[in-house]
């Protein structure tokens, strides 16, 4: 992975001089994850410039810049599904919501998605998911609950939570011999991951991802024809939309769990 993709939220800078190109009356202002797309002008590294189809609809598909290319990714290009495999969703938000998507696109025949909050079961099966499970209903390790739905383990899992027990369960659920989990949410700085090394013994798979393993300048414009060719939708993802000067607003409903994307219209 070339530096510029690498997972650094710290940088803040310009990647070929760690240089700031933004200033308030002299005093140096960070960049926001290298790109700074909450202001109307910006200078970013030419890997982050992506040329689409201009008949594209920004207020669309804007939305694969981040979560929803990642978690679409993170099943289409690293955890590869086959049809009528099983596969399993840690974190219903809008990255793990994608990957069921990219689950559904492959045509796997079931798709559990697990989450704490039972609110993120509505509307699942919009993404293909055919059944939700809260670990809170249940009086043991939920990677044990799937693996006695499963029969032994799902085919794929999915971690979208950036949660170590999330991704230790992830693991932990995939069947023995050919069962393979993917990780995709983001840790604490600090925090470490431990498993028995019998769960790799007995050949299962761990691989991690960033930005679903697509490159931002030569990948995306092909996820847009997806969008423009109705093998993709991105209108289910959307679910507000405000103007900048309530950007806060958008900020609240991410933490409180209630919206998926929310668009932010920087002329309104």
């Amino acid at each position: 992975m070339c530096d510029l993709l690498r997972i650094n939220t710290d940088r803040g800078v310009m990647l070929n001089d760690g240089k700031s190109r933004f200033s308030i009356d002299g005093k140096p202002i960070s960049h926001f994850v290298g790109t700074s797309t909450f202001s109307e002008y910006t200078v970013v590294h030419i890997g982050c410039v992506a040329k689409i189809n201009p008949k594209a609809p920004l207020d669309k598909v804007c939305v694969l810049s981040c979560g929803i290319s990642t978690g679409l990714g993170a099943t289409l290009n690293v955890a590869r599904p086959k049809k009528g495999q099983t596969v399993a969703i840690f974190g219903l938000g809008a990255v793990g919501y994608a990957a069921a998507e990219g689950a559904r696109i492959a045509g796997a025949s079931r798709i559990i998605g697990i989450d704490f909050n039972p609110n993120r079961f509505k509307g699942a099966e919009k993404f293909g998911i055919t059944e939700c499970v809260n670990p809170k209903d249940h009086d043991k390790p939920i990677q044990q609950v799937i693996i006695e739905m499963t029969d032994g383990g799902v085919d794929r899992a999915i971690e979208c939570t950036g949660s170590i027990s999330a991704m230790i369960s992830a693991f932990e659920c995939v069947h023995d011999g050919w069962g393979l989990a993917v990780l995709v949410g983001v840790p604490k700085k600090d925090d470490s991951f431990q498993t028995h090394p019998m769960n790799f013994l007995n050949e299962r798979t761990l691989k991690g991802t960033f930005f679903g393993n697509y490159k931002p300048r030569t990948d995306i414009p092909g996820v847009v024809e997806k969008y423009m060719n109705k093998e993709l939708e991105l209108e289910k993802f959307i679910t507000h939309h405000v103007p900048f000067s309530d950007i806060n607003k958008a900020f609240e409903l991410m933490k409180k769990g209630e919206g998926l994307r929310c668009i932010i219209h920087m002329d309104a």
